[in-house]
């Protein structure tokens, strides 16, 4: 359970970050931050690898870099599926980038998280 809650955390501080980083990528509050970890948590888990097994003759075509068009689409899914919650990507451009910042910025975090651990 701590490695969840730190994950989680480490997450939603990584979202803060990115959205620093890269024009277009929008979070309002560290609460917004936590909403939108939980909801990108849930479509990596369950869209995402649907995304990628339909994926797999692209993603081989384009040795893995089609794997960075995915990641963008499930960031801006996620954040199309929480209108309102001060959680917003506009436009394709942002979340691509906005995925690889954070997938980045959430390595660095969760390094030191789990040497702290």
């Amino acid at each position: 359970m701590k490695h969840f809650l730190l994950t989680w955390l480490g997450t939603a501080v990584a979202l803060i970050i990115t959205s620093n980083i890269v024009d277009g990528f929008k979070i309002k509050s560290f609460v917004a931050a936590l909403v939108a970890a939980i909801v990108i948590g849930l479509v990596n888990a369950f869209i995402r690898p649907i995304l990628r097994f339909f994926g797999i003759p692209i993603i081989l075509l384009t040795f893995g870099l089609f794997t960075f068009v995915i990641n963008a689409w499930t960031l801006w899914l996620a954040s199309f599926l929480t209108p309102g919650s001060g959680f917003k990507i506009e436009g394709f451009l942002p979340a691509l980038l906005g995925s690889i910042v954070l997938a980045i910025v959430s390595s660095v975090i969760n390094y030191f998280l789990r040497v702290v651990e």
